[in-house]
């Protein structure tokens, strides 16, 4: 009976890792374009928004993790409080729970959408 023998191009596999890490970064780059465009965060000075709301991305071993971060102190306060009277005067879609729409609502395929395209463009699929 004849085997099967089966030889995996190591180096094609490390550049689609590769390929994968660079579009999870932009895909949540774009995420925070979104966020920023859609006008949903609370702003006042924009320091929340614009400096202290950043892009990491972290590889273990296969794994990639790539989040959207926001620093500031008073991010989880305002986010967990919808029922806060928000300022609309720089943002007029101000309000808490700003990522709603991209985690479960008529945006939530958003983030992966964008990793696809990427991740295509990037492996050269």
């Amino acid at each position: 009976m004849p085997g099967i023998q089966i030889v995996l191009d190591q180096v094609a596999i490390a550049r689609l890792g590769e390929a994968a890490e660079r579009a999870a970064r932009m895909a949540i780059d774009a995420l925070k374009t979104d966020v920023v465009s859609a006008q949903v965060m609370p702003y006042d000075m924009g320091d929340m928004q614009d400096t202290q709301t950043f892009v990491d991305v972290i590889r273990e071993g296969d794994r990639i993790l790539a989040t959207l971060t926001t620093g500031a102190p008073q991010a989880r306060r305002l986010y967990y409080h919808p029922e806060y009277n928000f300022q609309k005067g720089n943002n007029p879609n101000a309000g808490g729970l700003w990522l709603q729409p991209w985690l479960n609502g008529e945006k939530k395929s958003f983030v992966q959408d964008a990793f696809a395209e990427f991740y295509r463009k990037e492996a050269g699929l």
